[in-house]
């Protein structure tokens, strides 16, 4: 795992406040039934060296592409980061206290204002990582390097986002 991912800046964006918590709020679902079902074979397949489990594999991989898809995020970007920062483990926690299947930091949580949610919940953990990485995203106008950089808390450094590069070549990437 890495050291800290989604760490808190200097400032924190007002508008990335409003839209995480947008987003924590509204549950919206992706409901192509085709490509779903052709992604979830192939995926299904891939994650099965991580979690052994058919029923767990399915469904997380249900919310992987709910939220992926919900913050415009390549659905093999979120795989990336996820087999980068906890190897599909949603209980894991960082030694700086990042929490879950993304490692969000819980300042995130005060931050919007909801305390109560649970960053080990992988439904809840996709939804904050999906919305940060996305945000990170934006700010760094599509550049991912940069961008992992920043959701890791290493901006203006290159061993994160080449670790999350590797894991995409080498495990997730489709052919399109």
């Amino acid at each position: 795992m890495t050291q800290a991912a989604a760490v808190p800046e200097a400032h924190v964006s007002a508008q990335l406040i409003r839209q995480l918590s947008s987003a924590v709020a509204n549950d919206q679902h992706f409901d192509d039934h085709f490509e779903a079902e052709v992604w979830m074979t192939d995926m299904n397949r891939r994650l099965a060296i991580y979690l052994s489990d058919p029923h767990q594999r399915l469904e997380l991989l249900k919310s992987i592409q709910r939220e992926a898809l919900r913050a415009s995020l390549d659905l093999q970007l979120v795989l990336s980061v996820i087999d980068v920062e906890s190897r599909f483990t949603s209980r894991a926690r960082s030694s700086a206290g990042a929490q879950g299947l993304m490692q969000v930091m819980p300042f995130w949580k005060k931050e919007i204002g909801r305390d109560s949610d649970n960053l080990f919940d992988p439904d809840t953990n996709l939804r904050y990582g999906c919305t940060i990485l996305a945000w990170y995203l934006k700010v760094e106008k599509g550049d991912i390097t940069r961008a992992l950089a920043r959701y890791n808390g290493s901006l203006g450094k290159t061993r994160y986002p080449e670790q999350v590069m590797t894991s995409w070549d080498a495990r997730w990437w489709v052919d399109s």
